[in-house]
C-alpha cells in the first residue's frame, strides 16, 4: 500500500500525506473511545456499553446519568488527558535526544514531581491541591536543572540522557529519605501517590489537563516539521532556516509542562511516556517523531491499562501504575536488548 500521497491545497501547496499514519490514529482513537465506554461502564454498579453511550448523549435515567457524568466520566477523561500527555511529551524527549530512552522515566522528571508531592506530604502534611501543585513545581524545576546541566553550546541527545540518568538517581535518594523521617500516616499517603492512581479524580483534574492540552498541543505539532529537520541533525537544520536551539528549548519546555501537569493530576504513572512513541512508530512505519500517532497511543494505553485494573482485579483494587509499571518494564527490557542487538548501546 502506497503510505504517502502528495495532495494539493486550494492555495496552490503541495502537502505530503502519511495515509498509514492517518489510519493509525483514527485506529487508535476508535480503541480509546471504546476502552472508555468499557471503562465508564466498569465498577460496582456495571453499566452496559449501549446504557453507556446513551447516557453519554443525554438520553439515560438519572441515577445512570449520576455514576456516568459525575462519578466515571471525569476519571476516564483524567486518563486520556494524562496519556496523551505523557505520549507527547514521551515523544518530544526521544526525538529532541535523539534516543528512544530518552523519555521523562528515564531522565528524572518523574522522580523530581515525586520529590516535590513529597515534600509538600512530609514536610508540610499539605491538601490534595497542594500536594498537586508541589509535584507541578517539582517536575518544573528538574526540568529546567537537566537542561541548563546538560546544555554546552546547545543540548545534545547523549548528554541530556546521561544528565537526567543522574538527576534520577539523586531524586531517587532524596525521595527515599523523605519517606523514611515521615510518619507512618504521610508515609502510606506518599506511597499511595507514588504508584500512581486515577482513583478519586473529579473534575478539578480535568480542566487544567484540558487547557495546557488545548495551548500546548497546537503549539508541538505547530512545530513538527522543524523537529524533524532536526533529526538529520543541527547543521542540516540549521542550513534549511530552522532556529535549532530555540525550538528545541520550545520544544523541550513543552515536553517537560506535559509531563509535570500529567504527573501531578495522576501522580507517576510510569513507562507511558517510554513506550507510547516506540510502538506508534512501529505501527505507522514512518520516520520522524510522529508527534499525532504517539498522543494517541498514551490515550488509548493508558485508558486500556485502567480498564484493565478494574476488570481483573476489581474496581480501585491495583493502581494503573502498577499495571503500566508491569508492561512498561518488560517493554524496557525487550528495548534494551533490541538496542544491544543493533549495536547502537
Amino acid at each position: 500500500m502506497k503510505t504517502n500521497r502528495a495532495v494539493r491545497t486550494p492555495g496552490g501547496l503541495s502537502v505530503r500525506l502519511d495515509v498509514r499514519a492517518l489510519v493509525v490514529v483514527l485506529l487508535l482513537l476508535l480503541a480509546a473511545f471504546g476502552a472508555s465506554v468499557l471503562l465508564i461502564g466498569t465498577g460496582d454498579f456495571p453499566i452496559s456499553a449501549g446504557d453507556v453511550v446513551r447516557t453519554l448523549l443525554g438520553g439515560g435515567d438519572p441515577g445512570q446519568d449520576f455514576i456516568v457524568n459525575e462519578l466515571r466520566l471525569p476519571r476516564v477523561l483524567v486518563a486520556l488527558l494524562v496519556g496523551a500527555c505523557l505520549g507527547l511529551g514521551g515523544a518530544l524527549f526521544q526525538a529532541v535526544s535523539r534516543n528512544p530512552l530518552g523519555s521523562p522515566d528515564i531522565l528524572g522528571l518523574g522522580q523530581g514531581a515525586t520529590a516535590g508531592a513529597l515534600t509538600v506530604i512530609v514536610l508540610f502534611s499539605g491538601s490534595a491541591n497542594q500536594v498537586t501543585a508541589g509535584a507541578l513545581v517539582g517536575g518544573l524545576v528538574t526540568g529546567l536543572a537537566i537542561y541548563l546541566l546538560a546544555w554546552k553550546q546547545g543540548v545534545h541527545g547523549y548528554r541530556l540522557v546521561l544528565v537526567g540518568i543522574g538527576m534520577s538517581a539523586i531524586l531517587t535518594a532524596v525521595n527515599g529519605y523523605l519517606l523514611t523521617v515521615s510518619d507512618i500516616v504521610d508515609a502510606a499517603r506518599s506511597v499511595v501517590w507514588m504508584t500512581g492512581s486515577l482513583s478519586g479524580r473529579d473534575w478539578e483534574q480535568v480542566w487544567p489537563l484540558l487547557a495546557l492540552c488545548a495551548v500546548l498541543v497546537p503549539l508541538v505539532l505547530g512545530n513538527a516539521r522543524a523537529l524533524r529537520m532536526m533529526e538529520m541533525g543541527d547543521d542540516v537544520a540549521g542550513a534549511l532556516g530552522v532556529r535549532v536551539e530555540r525550538v528545541r528549548a520550545l520544544l523541550m519546555v513543552s515536553a517537560v509542562l506535559l509531563t509535570a501537569t500529567a504527573t501531578a493530576a495522576a501522580g507517576p504513572v510510569s513507562f507511558v511516556a517510554l513506550t507510547a512513541p516506540q510502538l506508534a512508530r512501529r505501527l505507522t512505519r514512518s520516520p520522524g517523531p510522529n508527534l499525532l500517532p504517539s498522543l494517541c497511543m498514551g490515550a488509548t494505553l493508558l485508558v486500556v491499562a485502567d480498564w484493565s485494573s478494574q476488570r481483573l482485579f476489581g474496581a480501585d483494587q491495583m493502581p494503573v501504575g502498577v499495571v503500566t509499571g508491569v508492561v512498561g518494564g518488560v517493554y524496557l527490557l525487550w528495548l534494551l536488548v533490541s538496542e544491544r542487538r543493533a549495536g547502537r548501546i
